[in-house]
């Protein structure tokens, strides 16, 4: 079974709905189905995006890209 990857965007609002499902009396076990994930993947996102909105997500993903960039070319220089 192949790996899907999702986006920022994407794992953002899933993990909203995860939120309002649980809100709602669902266990995480339930949640996580009906979002579609499994429960580690539910708590490896929740640990990096929780509570981040979608534009601060994006401008999270964009910084890590570019701080790994930079980390490849000091290497490279040294």
């Amino acid at each position: 079974m192949g790996k899907k990857r999702h986006t920022v965007e994407e794992i953002v609002t899933k993990l909203r709905e995860a939120e309002v499902l649980q809100g709602k009396g669902q266990s995480i076990l339930e949640v996580c189905r009906q979002i579609g994930v499994s429960e580690q993947t539910y708590y490896n996102w929740r640990k990096e995006y929780g509570g981040l909105k979608v534009d601060q997500a994006k401008r999270f993903k964009q910084m890590e890209e570019e701080n790994s960039r930079l980390k490849k070319l000091v290497a490279d220089l040294s």
